[in-house]
């Protein structure tokens, strides 16, 4: 029985033509990115309640305010928790907790590390924009060919299924 070598002109132009079709394999699409962000809203507003409420009643700085309510200690404090939760955690792990669940992480388009200034535009700069647009950016995701958020798209970043990043490894050397 012969064996046939796979020829590399080949396989570049079965990946090339293929593309599309890997793409939707390797990186994470709406459904599984909504689910887990649900979790980590369930995770913030659980630390928020365990410790952040907590705290602000033992200090007496529920009710304190500078101005209007949008800067209450609590709306402060209850944010920073939230962008914290995100930058600490990717950074750390490259996942949240409800990625995590859902066998995601955070991955550099380009290099193989993320950067503290990715972790910042992606967790904190692209996620406030987000937020401001009452979320609408994040359906971005939907319509993008790595299913790229807004948020990944200021941090060069994309979130993949961690059982593809061997494959999204073996595409992009096969492809340089």
């Amino acid at each position: 029985m012969e064996t046939v070598e796979p020829n590399h002109h080949s396989l570049n132009q079965t990946i090339t033509e293929n593309l599309k079709e890997f793409q939707n394999v390797i990186y994470a699409g709406f459904a599984p990115r909504f689910f887990a962000y649900i979790i980590d809203l369930i995770v913030i507003w659980s630390l928020n309640s365990i410790i952040t409420r907590p705290l602000l009643r033992l200090t007496n700085l529920t009710e304190a305010k500078l101005w209007i309510e949008l800067f209450s200690a609590s709306n402060l404090a209850q944010s920073l928790v939230f962008f914290l939760y995100f930058a600490l955690m990717t950074w750390f792990f490259r996942a949240t907790l409800g990625k995590m669940i859902f066998g995601l992480s955070v991955e550099p388009l380009k290099g193989v590390t993320l950067t503290k200034g990715q972790i910042i535009f992606r967790e904190v700069i692209g996620r406030y924009i987000s937020m401001a647009a009452f979320g609408l950016p994040y359906l971005v995701v939907i319509f993008t060919k790595k299913h790229q958020g807004l948020h990944d798209m200021f941090a060069d970043t994309a979130v993949i299924k961690d059982k593809m990043k061997k494959l999204k490894h073996d595409l992009k050397s096969s492809l340089s």
